[in-house]
């Protein structure tokens, strides 16, 4: 087992060595949305590694390619379904925001502030800021999210299939 720290809680949490970082989030409560299923297409399990990312597997060319499409990547950034844990006292935190699946989802909140950020499912790039109001044209404008999650998740699934 291998001991890691996530940003925001308190206790470092124990990992079986060569298992996924998106397990142990996962398991610790931790909003990651996961819209490809864990097949390093998408964005949504973005996370920050702060310390340690000697004791996470490497990079692979699948999660290159998707980590290109954001728009919030950093040196650290890595995909909490592709970063398997090697060893003690990796740290990350996880971007704020929240990624929006479907316009749908913020229909209920037309006419009150986001208290968060929205972010797009693929690219990760800021929608809706916080603060601002949500509004049902901009829902509209939006209509293209819809889409490129459909796109997303039959990529997932002719992945699986293989």
């Amino acid at each position: 087992m291998k001991s890691i720290h996530i940003d925001g809680i308190g206790d470092p949490c124990l990992v079986k060595t060569d298992h996924r970082l998106l397990e142990v989030l996962t398991e610790r409560g931790v909003p990651l949305t996961m819209a490809c299923g864990g097949k390093g297409l998408c964005a949504t399990c973005h996370v920050f590694v702060v310390e340690g990312s000697d004791n996470l597997s490497k990079q692979t060319p699948r999660e290159e390619r998707a980590l290109k499409m954001l728009a919030d990547r950093r040196p650290n950034s890595r995909l909490a379904c592709q970063a398997k844990v090697t060893g003690d006292g990796v740290r990350v935190s996880v971007p704020s925001g929240r990624y929006l699946l479907d316009t749908g989802d913020l229909g209920a909140l037309v006419g009150r502030r986001a208290e968060e950020a929205i972010l797009h499912p693929i690219d990760g790039r800021l929608l809706i800021a916080p603060g601002k109001i949500i509004t049902r044209s901009r829902i509209q404008e939006l209509r293209s999210v819809d889409i490129d999650v459909a796109e997303m998740k039959t990529r997932s699934l002719s992945i699986r299939r293989r």
